[in-house]
């Protein structure tokens, strides 16, 4: 019987929002350990949350490239050469444990790489252990609360470009804009010009050791300089700092809260 491809997430950075099933999966000592990096010259991020955590790996891991590139035909050979690599343990019944930061579901490498495994050997099982998400643990970190009762929410790679974000701006409560780096400026000055940077929020590799985090205008100090990869903005709508949905939900006649108004 072929082994199975785990998904195993990690949460966003600190060692202590691993949860139990992922754990339990990580101690195992007849697994193999596979985990995701952009280069030969950087390290895994995934392989440094177990390593901090004090999980040692077992006797055979290894990394597997993915290259940072929007090139279809370059990432569809990294996933081949990765699910080239680890199908032998596979097809010998040995169960492969594929590291993930934050959640495996969520723009994760790994559903390209079950997808190419499977594509390959249909008799593969895969499995997905769930985890915490970057987003959730950002706003925990920046004491925001995600959503709250109707909130509608939107989680939208930075990619799509300003404009598509701002069309998005009317319809939702909170945007989280995932993978910013390469469009930081651009945002920044999007903030400034709706008048955002007040319910606005930046984060850089959420629970990690060097964890950074910027709110309101101090993102102004972020212009011009170089982010991690693994950074996020959170943007609350304005209507959510003046405190304009609370009112519009009050029944007529009600006692009616004290709310401040943001200068």
């Amino acid at each position: 019987m072929s082994g199975t491809l785990y998904g195993i997430s990690l949460g966003p950075g600190d060692p202590g929002l691993i949860t139990r099933a992922a754990w339990a999966q990580l101690e195992r000592v007849d697994a193999v350990w596979v985990y995701p990096a952009r280069s030969g010259k950087t390290p895994s991020y995934a392989f440094d949350i177990v390593q901090r955590a004090g999980l040692a790996p077992p006797t055979e891991h290894t990394q597997l490239l993915f290259p940072m590139t929007h090139d279809g035909e370059k990432l569809a050979r990294a996933w081949l050469r990765a699910a080239e690599t680890v199908l032998p343990w596979l097809r010998a019944g040995r169960d492969v444990l594929f590291l993930v930061e934050g959640d495996a579901s969520t723009y994760a490498t790994f559903g390209h790489l079950a997808r190419t495994v499977r594509a390959l050997d249909a008799g593969v099982g895969v499995q997905v252990i769930a985890g915490v998400n970057a987003f959730t643990a950002a706003c925990a970190s920046v004491d925001v609360p995600f959503a709250e009762q109707d909130d509608t929410v939107a989680i939208v790679p930075a990619a799509y470009g300003v404009s598509a974000v701002d069309r998005l701006l009317p319809d939702f409560d909170t945007l989280v804009l995932m993978k910013v780096k390469p469009l930081l400026d651009e945002l920044i000055g999007w903030l400034e010009r709706r008048d955002l940077l007040a319910g606005s929020h930046f984060i850089e590799r959420v629970g990690a050791p060097d964890e950074r985090r910027f709110s309101g205008d101090q993102i102004l100090q972020l212009r011009g300089t170089k982010v991690s990869y693994l950074s996020l903005l959170i943007v609350k709508h304005p209507h959510r700092i003046r405190g304009e949905r609370i009112k519009g939900c009050l029944k007529k006649g009600g006692p009616q809260p004290v709310l401040e108004e943001s200068a």
